[in-house]
């Protein structure tokens, strides 16, 4: 789940490169919705992660 957590972080900067070469006027609006899409990706490693922990830990 870390593993798909990077690969999501990864395809988010690719289409926010790609949307802000299509259309360069979108830029600051593009860039906010991939800052929204980063903190949901890590957010999904993080709580991987915390999953292990209370697996090893508490089972």
């Amino acid at each position: 789940m870390i593993q798909a957590s990077k690969i999501i972080g990864t395809g988010l900067f690719g289409a926010l490169i790609l949307g802000v070469a299509r259309n360069p006027s979108l830029r600051g609006q593009l860039f906010a919705y991939a800052i929204l899409g980063f903190a949901f990706a890590e957010a999904t490693g993080l709580f991987a992660l915390m999953m292990a922990f209370l697996l090893l830990y508490v089972a």
